[in-house]
């Protein structure tokens, strides 16, 4: 059964709770340049897609999709990026945090579908978990749930982008996302193996690739998926069971921890 927040009522919402579900998915993805061949909402389609399964696999209810990422290294150079800045995500995961705990949930997963959306995430769960005693927060990339899918998404790069493992993934999820007669002029090396910075993607690629998608197959995209949900479900289901080594209070004061008036 899929928990659908978007689609349930305050009542069905409250009554989940009163069930014994606190936990819930937000989808974060981005909309920005993914070559020629991928459209521009490719980071959360796949946050929307793998969440939506694990939710439903799991009984956690469902946030809607974010949209829009920290996708500021893309530059101008191509068309087609809406980018927030790091400290407007934060503000904006943090709000919906708060929100999230004011309706009585008490495990909040941030699955995240762009690699720098990583940063922000991070500080908005220290500012949620540092507020709310009782809220745990867990940040988890969709491309890093388990090792055999990291090893699978940087097998043609390091700095990977649209490469072969996200144009096998839209092979096999969304097709319409996909331009098939641009795959194969879509390659373009990764030429960062050296750099001691990191350089913006319009200083590292030359057609906002890196990676080779003309390797992907439908079959890879399939098997990498199930990995995906078969993976990120494990992780999920034992964060729904997790208590914290230690019943201490974040708001504890030193002296009282010892002791002292």
């Amino acid at each position: 059964m899929l928990n659908n927040w978007y689609t349930m009522t305050w009542e069905e919402i409250g009554a989940l709770v009163a069930a014994g579900m606190d936990t819930v998915i937000l989808p974060v993805g981005a909309t920005e340049q993914h070559g020629p061949h991928l459209g521009c909402g490719m980071d959360a389609e796949i946050a929307a897609r793998l969440s939506h399964d694990v939710a439903e696999a799991t009984g956690a209810a469902l946030l809607p999709t974010l949209p829009f990422g920290c996708s500021i290294g893309h530059s101008n150079r191509w068309p087609g990026t809406i980018a927030l800045q790091p400290k407007t995500l934060i503000d904006v995961v943090k709000d919906i945090g708060d929100w999230v705990h004011a309706s009585g949930f008490r495990r909040l997963f941030l699955i995240n579908g762009h690699v720098t959306n990583e940063a922000p995430l991070r500080c908005a769960l220290e500012m949620l978990r540092a507020q709310h005693d009782d809220l745990m927060v867990a940040l988890i990339n969709t491309m890093d749930v388990s090792e055999r899918v990291n090893t699978a998404h940087s097998e043609d790069g390091i700095d990977w982008h649209a490469n072969a493992a996200e144009t096998a993934l839209m092979m096999a999820l969304s097709p319409h996302m996909l331009r098939a007669d641009r795959i194969q002029v879509a390659d373009d090396p990764d030429r960062t193996e050296d750099c001691v910075f990191a350089h913006p993607v319009n200083r590292t690629s030359a057609n906002g690739v890196t990676g080779h998608p003309s390797r992907a197959t439908r079959e890879q995209g399939e098997r990498l998926y199930a990995w995906m949900v078969e993976d990120l479900a494990a992780l999920v289901r034992k964060g729904m069971t997790e208590t914290p080594p230690l019943p201490h209070s974040y708001f504890q004061s030193c002296q009282a921890a010892h002791g002292k008036p």
